[in-house]
């Protein structure tokens, strides 16, 4: 039998709390851009990023881990989870979850903490600034770095051919606004390949929500200046502070057999069909995937 890699207990004295550096952050995004943002941007985005409120929440996390810190992440902002479909989960098997990303980070442990009681070995493919979440660690792979870096890459081959579970936002951006929808951008083929590579089935998964009007508009403004730096991503955290009080609905659909993925599409396409029937669980949660749907 394949190990997972989080066969090994995790010894959460071994946990450092968290500093979370906003130079650090911005060097590691464009090397040379921090000493030339003006002080009072410097100021502003240090608030709008909570970096002393999300360095506060991970003295008081420091030690916990899985479950036990998901729901701590839940408490502090205020927000529910409920599910739907849960009984579409195996307890057993090789699988993978694909599903929207609505919200750019939170979705991502709201959709850990459904997730974490039936099946505990987890890997999450995540946005790298989420790699500073040090009780999270075992857990990530940071995505924005596969390219980049060699390790990153073999440790997802890894994940997907061996027991773990992995969970996978296609999409690698949040949702964006488009001609008024909000909705996730291209779906990226890989995980349709690696799934048939691997033998495993995908559970498609919808996760409700939305980013403030801000955050498009920004994402807008900064596609419109061909400005590469991901400004709206320092706005996540505040994105999701803004989510107090409100619940995320997470929608797990009939788990799509590896083998329906045969050479009537290229992998592309299957891709965006598995997209596709995401968006429908939200009105029909029952939906059997259907290979005659239109993309």
């Amino acid at each position: 039998m394949q190990r997972t890699m989080n066969d090994k207990a995790l010894d959460t004295s071994e946990i450092k709390v968290g500093y979370i550096d906003l130079r650090e952050v911005v060097e590691e995004k464009s090397p040379g851009l921090y000493d030339k943002i003006p002080g009072f941007v410097i100021r502003y985005l240090r608030k709008i990023a909570h970096i002393d409120d999300i360095n506060a929440l991970m003295q008081r996390a420091n030690g916990k881990v899985g479950l036990e810190f998901s729901t701590l992440l839940m408490e502090e902002f205020g927000v529910s989870v409920t599910t739907q479909g849960l009984e579409n989960i195996p307890k057993e098997g090789r699988i993978l979850f694909a599903s929207n990303h609505p919200l750019g980070g939170f979705d991502g442990m709201a959709l850990f903490h459904a997730v974490i009681p039936i099946r505990q070995n987890l890997i999450f493919q995540v946005n790298d600034f989420l790699m500073y979440l040090e009780n999270m660690r075992r857990y990530f792979i940071p995505v924005n770095k596969l390219g980049s870096n060699a390790s990153n890459v073999r440790r997802l081959e890894m994940a997907y051919r061996g027991d773990d579970t992995l969970l996978i936002f296609p999409a690698g951006l949040c949702s964006r606004k488009n001609k008024g929808e909000i909705c996730d951008l291209e779906w990226k083929k890989t995980f349709v390949t690696k799934a048939k590579h691997a033998k495993r089935d995908i559970i498609p998964v919808f996760i409700s929500g939305h980013n403030s009007r801000r955050f498009y508009r920004i994402a807008r403004w900064r596609k419109f200046f061909g400005i590469r730096f991901n400004i709206e991503m320092m706005y996540l955290v505040d994105e999701a502070y803004r989510l107090k009080d409100k619940n995320i609905r997470i929608i797990f659909g009939k788990p799509i057999p590896w083998t329906v993925f045969d050479n009537r599409y290229r992998d592309v396409e299957w891709a965006q069909r598995v997209k596709n029937h995401v968006y429908r669980l939200e009105k029909n949660p029952n939906a059997e995937f259907s290979v005659d749907k239109e993309v």
